[in-house]
């Protein structure tokens, strides 16, 4: 266990140095935006070209890996937004936010760099497929349900072309399809390039995790909303659960990439639900402490996932 703690310290330490600079600091949280531009435009970016580019293209081609994280994920997020219907009484926008806190977790600022620590180089594909579609699973359910619920901004069509807008030109996919297509042609890349991309993929997760500190810092906890008693243990808890699960009926995958899987599940909620619930003015600062308590609480569940793992207490295949 005191193993387990060294390695994700450093991960949660960042968040925490974040924090106390946010803390102390107190500069407006609008000084983060080239630190954001830096860490989803360029940094992020090359970490996933990097992992994909070098990765085997026959590794690549996992429908049945894709499809059970996938929906495994939806089912978290549909649980999560039945709960809110029944507490809120039938108010769609605000239930898909919370159905979001419960399912989008914060796989791209602390799952690659978390995941390729604790479970080596064989985690760079599965992070990668399970950021690529999740990603995609929430760019489409957001404006989708947020429509049904009568935020249209548009016509149908318009929504759509919006989703898909938003799912092609997202820097974390864009880098993802860019990779995915060197790994198919075995593209090389000269050295002084290669080396450039890495330093940016190395400068990726503590620059988010830090970022993603001073964020938390500067919107501060006035109230634990009542909602989290069920958002809490469907995020840290029943999400990778769901996954371990599906995996299982879905066949016999590679342990690693099992683990990878739960790992990326049992992450916190992403700073992204705060955003979409300030996009359309809705459970704002709900979201933002959703992502606060998330992120404390994750310190305990995902160091006791990770002892859980590393001490074999979780076969890789749950229907032996």
């Amino acid at each position: 266990m005191i193993a387990i703690v060294g390695l994700i310290s450093p991960f949660f330490g960042l968040i925490a140095l974040g924090f106390g600079a946010g803390r102390i600091v107190r500069h407006p949280v609008e000084g983060l935006t080239w630190l954001n531009v830096f860490i989803i435009y360029i940094a992020l970016p090359a970490l996933f070209f990097q992992l994909l580019a070098k990765t085997p293209v026959e590794k690549l081609a996992s429908p049945g890996f894709v499809t059970a994280t996938t929906i495994a994920t939806f089912v978290i997020f549909a649980a999560g937004f039945a709960f809110a219907m029944i507490r809120s009484r039938g108010d769609v926008p605000a239930a898909t936010v919370q159905g979001l806190a419960s399912a989008y977790g914060n796989i791209g600022y602390m799952g690659p760099g978390l995941a390729l620590v604790a479970l080596g180089p064989e985690a760079a594909v599965p992070v990668a497929l399970i950021f690529c579609f999740d990603n995609t699973l929430h760019f489409v359910m957001a404006p989708l349900m947020m429509a049904l619920g009568g935020d249209r901004r548009g016509t149908a069509l318009q929504v759509a072309g919006g989703v898909l807008l938003r799912i092609f030109t997202h820097p974390f996919i864009i880098a993802t399809i860019v990779g995915v297509t060197a790994a198919i042609f075995h593209v090389v890349l000269p050295d002084p390039v290669d080396r450039f991309l890495q330093l940016l993929a190395n400068a990726a997760a503590p620059c988010a995790l830090f970022a993603m500190g001073v964020t938390l810092a500067l919107r501060p906890l006035k109230r634990v909303p009542p909602e989290l008693s069920f958002i809490v243990p469907l995020k840290l808890v029943v999400h990778p659960l769901a996954v371990w699960l599906m995996l299982g009926l879905f066949g016999s995958f590679d342990p690693v990439w099992v683990q990878s899987a739960m790992l990326l599940a049992s992450l916190p909620t992403a700073t992204n639900v705060f955003v979409i619930a300030q996009q359309y003015g809705v459970w704002v600062e709900r979201a933002s402490a959703s992502v606060l308590v998330t992120t404390v609480l994750s310190v305990g569940t995902v160091t006791l996932l990770l002892y859980l793992i590393a001490s074999g207490a979780i076969p890789a295949d749950p229907f032996p």
